[in-house]
This record gives structure tokens, C-alpha cells and sequence, in this order.
């Protein structure tokens, strides 16, 4: 049966490859981002696309239609919007608390309020029973981030998760969270790895390698089937073993 997917963050990197994955199933999927080109260019068969940046009510409010309008019922809503604001505009005061309050709000906006803002405009339209929200949160939640704002957002995550599956649990939606470790082939560090950090990374794994958009994707995916039906609440790691338990 054809499923509605609603994927933020669809253009780039893990959102990318999960709306492939889903795609190639046939699902039908909805791309949602920031970036109008970066959307279309994404390379998803048969996707649609809109823009808009989640974070500010007024364009989540148009998404929310939009999704009404061309999907109706969502299946499986995925939270792959965020980032550690490598690609954002960097504070223009000098002021040292200026420029904590810049980092701090910025993380939070696009790692914590995109998610949760499109995840409360769109819950009423959730299939029900079978229904799947997915969020995608880091390593970094649990051990840090260097800054202390981009892992305390993906922290903020599970919480909200674990109060979402408590709430729409009763109506057979599961709400779970994935953490990968360092994933290649995305956008989100911009230029900021060099060969050293990386390494440095890869050397943590138990595996040897980093992780892949497919990795992530293919978990979300395993979430999003009748298999997991009955896991809810929980946060899986994906990281090759550079982070154990919890």
C-alpha cells in the first residue's frame, strides 16, 4: 500500500537518502526544506516539494496546508531538518554573550523548534493506528559537541519524543528517535572537517569506517515498517559503535 511520507530537510544528506529509500518502496513523498533548487534537484522519483523554513510559524502554517491539500493523511512524518549551524550566518557582535545568545537560539531554532513546530501543525493528520514520527538527533546529545548548543538541541529532542509517543501512543502512532555518529556525504559539516578530525572520528568506530546517509535511512525505514510496530519511545544509536548503552 502506498504510504504519504513527510520528510523535512529532504534536499541534502541523510533526508535525502531517506526519501529515497521510502520512494523506491513507492511511496509517495513530500520534500520540505528552506532551499526551493536544492529540493528540486534532489533526485527523489516522483517527489513533491515546498519551501519553507520551519521554524517560523506563518511558513509552517502554509506547509501544514499544503500537505493537506496534496497528501491528506500522513504516514510517516521524518525530522531530518537541522544542522551544528556551519552553513549559518555567524553573530555580528563581537560581545561574547551576544554571540552566545546568537549560537544557542540559532541551534535551537534549526535543530529543536523546526521539529517541533511541523510536528505539532501536522499530528492530527498522522495515519492512525500505524502512524510514525522520526526524529533524527546525534551522537553529540550524549557526549557533546565542543559548543554545547547543537548537542544540547538534539538533546531536547528525546524528551519531547518520549512526551509525543506517551500522547499518540493510544492512538497506534509510534514516535521513536535515531542518533547517528558521524555520517560522510552530507552537507553538515560545510568546510569544516579536515583529514585529522576525521580520523579521528572513523577511529572511534568499532568498525572502521564512518557512516553513511544509507545507514541512517535504512534505520528510519526499518522504524517506519509494521516490523517496529511495536517500538516506541526509544532513541537508536547509529554510530558504529563510537557510542555504547544509554
Amino acid at each position: 500500500m502506498t504510504r504519504n511520507i513527510v520528510i523535512s530537510g529532504g534536499g541534502t544528506g541523510i533526508g535525502r537518502a531517506t526519501a529515497q529509500t521510502f520512494a523506491a518502496d513507492g511511496d509517495r513523498v513530500l520534500l520540505l526544506g528552506r532551499r526551493a533548487e536544492v529540493l528540486e534537484k534532489a533526485e527523489v522519483p516522483g517527489a513533491l516539494t515546498h519551501a519553507a523554513d520551519l521554524a517560523e510559524p506563518d511558513q509552517v502554517r502554509r506547509a501544514a496546508r499544503f500537505v493537506a491539500q496534496e497528501l491528506g493523511t500522513v504516514d510517516v512524518l521524518v525530522h531530518a531538518a537541522g544542522g551544528a549551524g556551519y552553513r549559518e550566518q555567524p553573530a555580528t557582535s563581537a560581545d561574547p554573550l551576544d554571540r552566545v545568545a546568537h549560537d544557542w537560539t540559532a541551534a535551537f531554532r534549526q535543530n529543536v523548534l523546526t521539529a517541533a513546530l511541523l510536528t505539532e501543525a501536522v499530528k492530527d493528520r498522522l495515519a492512525e493506528p500505524g502512524g510514525r514520527v522520526l526524529f533524527i538527533s546525534s551522537i553529540a546529545a550524549y557526549r557533546g559537541s565542543g559548543s554545547g548548543a547543537y548537542a544540547a538541541a538534539k538533546a531536547a529532542l528525546h524528551p519531547y519524543a518520549h512526551d509525543l509517543a506517551r500522547q499518540l501512543g493510544p492512538r497506534g502512532i509510534t514516535v521513536n528517535v535515531v542518533a547517528p555518529g558521524y555520517v560522510e556525504d552530507t552537507e553538515f559539516f560545510g568546510d569544516s572537517m579536515d583529514d585529522e578530525r576525521r580520523a579521528r572520528l572513523v577511529a572511534e568506530t568499532l568498525n572502521g569506517r564512518p557512516g553513511i546517509p544509507g545507514d541512517v535511512a535504512a534505520t528510519l525505514h526499518w522504524l517506519a515498517s509494521p516490523g517496529a510496530a511495536h517500538v516506541t519511545s526509544q532513541i537508536i544509536q547509529v554510530n558504529g559503535g563510537a557510542e555504547r548503552g544509554h
